[in-house]
């Protein structure tokens, strides 16, 4: 006779979630948007999306050598252990890996990254008048912005149609911003005095997208800020024994309501550029949530569960210390860095941002007009 005995109605429950999560993020991500038909993409941002530009002006940057890149073989100016969104963002698009802009060898023929490690969105003269002095690159939105209009000028060789091609293409403008308010932090300024920095730096932001519309632009993504309050720079920085400074995901909670502030504002920017510019698509690019998203379920995804706040090449409590740095001699790297969320302590993993790019792209995909229809689990 057959046994009366069946799993409990619970943990059946708790297995049908767990498949449908994996569901959702093996299922095969390189062809999402593809339906978009895009022909080019083309970045903007800093060390979150450089492919490179950094080490083509300057050669003997970290970034340069291993073990940056070791995942992915090779150091190609990658501030990560491998690929970053915007290559996963690409392969989801059927695009090739852009080439920085500086590569004057790069094939430019679907797009091109103007993204620069450690570029700031207000210039450096602009921070100087809020006594931010320590700005170590002269890279900001508006000469990124100077670059995609000198190269537009030179393909389109003075012919005003030119630009309606780029109707065809992805432009992601940032994430950018965040620098802005490190070199603030760096610099010993309070959270509250760099607060009072966020709505001209949304601002600058919001013209700069306007630039990139005026480029002939009909699609775009606008990321917004990481929490700031989880990577393990800032939780090395502004480490304290005062437990009600953390949340239930052990991140620093004064530093993730600054990335809500600046989320906030520029989503409200997005929304005004929206009723500007009624026939084109501006998108909010929610890296916030994302990151969110993949810390909360790490230990589903395969992270290890002891260090999602250690970065995997570091020293010190969250193996970021403030004194060495990734890269410099003697500093220990992770056996497996698909186990980690953090990089370096400021950059993440190819594998947290291949995840990242998944969610990111199952969210922006319908709101870019696209013919993929996404349906959210309710186990994500």
């Amino acid at each position: 006779m057959a046994s009366s005995k069946s799993s409990p109605p619970g943990f059946v429950f708790s297995i049908l979630i767990i498949i449908s999560f994996f569901n959702f993020v093996t299922c095969n991500n390189q062809h999402i948007l593809s339906s978009c038909n895009f022909d080019a993409i083309y970045q903007l941002g800093d060390s979150i999306a450089d492919t490179g530009n950094d080490v083509q002006d300057n050669p003997s940057s970290k970034f340069a050598r291993l073990p940056y890149g070791e995942t992915f073989k090779k150091a190609t100016g990658r501030c990560s252990d491998g690929l970053l969104m915007i290559d996963y963002i690409a392969l989801s698009a059927g695009i090739p890996f852009l080439d920085p802009y500086l590569n004057k060898d790069g094939l430019f023929d679907y797009g091109l990254n103007f993204a620069f490690a450690g570029a700031t969105a207000m210039s450096a003269e602009d921070l100087a008048k809020w006594n931010v002095s320590f700005v170590p690159t002269s890279i900001s939105l508006s000469r990124q912005l100077d670059w995609m209009f000198s190269y537009f000028n030179t393909t389109c060789r003075g012919n005003k149609d030119c630009f309606k091609k780029n109707g065809k293409a992805l432009f992601m403008v940032g994430e950018i911003g965040g620098n802005d308010y490190n070199y603030a932090f760096w610099q010993g300024k309070t959270i509250e005095e760099v607060k009072t920095m966020v709505p001209e730096v949304v601002e600058t932001i919001k013209q700069a997208t306007k630039r990139v519309i005026g480029y002939g632009a009909t699609r775009l993504v606008v990321p917004g800020n990481f929490p700031i309050g989880c990577f393990p720079v800032n939780l090395t920085k502004y480490q304290t024994n005062d437990s009600t400074a953390y949340d239930e995901l052990h991140c620093l909670k004064e530093l993730n309501n600054f990335s809500i502030y600046h989320n906030y504002l520029l989503q409200q920017a997005i929304a005004e550029l929206k009723e500007e510019h009624p026939d084109e698509t501006v998108v909010y690019g929610d890296y916030y949530n994302a990151f969110l998203w993949l810390l909360s379920k790490a230990d589903l995804l395969g992270f290890d569960p002891t260090s999602l706040q250690k970065a995997c090449c570091g020293i010190g409590d969250y193996n970021s210390g403030l004194s060495s740095w990734c890269g410099d001699p003697k500093v220990p790297v992770c056996e497996n860095p698909n186990e980690r969320l953090s990089w370096d302590g400021a950059h993440l993993t190819q594998r947290a941002y291949e995840l990242m790019a998944t969610w990111l792209v199952r969210g922006i995909s319908p709101r870019l007009q696209c013919e993929y229809i996404v349906s959210y689990s309710s186990a994500v």
